[in-house]
């Protein structure tokens, strides 16, 4: 007979890891970066793992820290709605000028 327990944050093994909105922030905040695309993120949080898996949690981190002020998301060069865009999208920092 298995015995079933329930899972803690502590058994998780992802527990260790930063979470998905500080990994975005820490690539968009490296020297040099501009404007990234959501595949691009991904390829840098995750670069020798299956990083296709990051693509919905990314767009979903993204729109919180767009909300929160944290984050633009850019469609087509221009600063877009976080609760309202579709296709084709790149992430920045907001700019302190």
């Amino acid at each position: 007979m298995r015995h079933c327990r329930v899972m803690t944050v502590q058994d998780s093994p992802r527990s260790s890891a930063p979470p998905l909105e500080d990994a975005i922030l820490a690539v968009l905040a490296r020297p040099g970066t501009g404007t990234l695309s959501a595949p691009e993120l991904a390829h840098a949080i995750e670069p020798d793992g299956d990083w296709h898996g990051l693509l919905l949690p990314i767009r979903r981190a993204a729109v919180a820290l767009a909300q929160a002020g944290r984050l633009i998301i850019y469609r087509k060069g221009n600063p877009a709605d976080p609760n309202d865009f579709r296709g084709v999208y790149r992430l920045g920092l907001p700019r302190h000028d």
